[in-house]
């Protein structure tokens, strides 16, 4: 097998929903018997970063009662199949993206507004 290098499992990772990624985080944490969890000293030199969200999350907060083309939406944004799509929206409030740039969220955002959604950007 040929050796991945960075930009290449980047590439790959940047594909992935977040349902997928969920798993390889359990699967790498099973197979290297370690935790994704931050060490308290990281997370304190976050909260003294700059204020300013540089990456947002986007929450579906209702379906505004057109659920159909909502859930067409959802699967668009995030790949995934029609019964997670439905699950997602039938269960709001659901987050669709996380930790993604500002002009991405207000993208997703209008594409759910206009298929009849309410949705929250943090």
């Amino acid at each position: 097998m040929a050796k991945l290098n960075t930009q290449d499992v980047i590439a790959s990772l940047k594909e992935m929903t977040i349902l997928e990624l969920n798993e390889l985080v359990k699967a790498i944490e099973e197979e290297f018997g370690v935790t994704a969890a931050a060490p308290v000293a990281v997370a304190a030199v976050a909260d003294a970063a700059p204020a300013g969200p540089v990456e947002v999350t986007v929450t579906l907060t209702s379906d505004g009662g057109a659920k159909i083309p909502v859930i067409k939406v959802v699967r668009e944004i995030t790949g995934l199949g029609l019964k997670e799509a439905k699950d997602l929206v039938d269960n709001t409030p659901s987050v669709i993206k996380a930790n993604i740039s500002v002009e991405e969220a207000e993208a997703i955002k209008a594409k759910l507004v206009e298929a009849g959604a309410t949705v929250d950007v943090k």
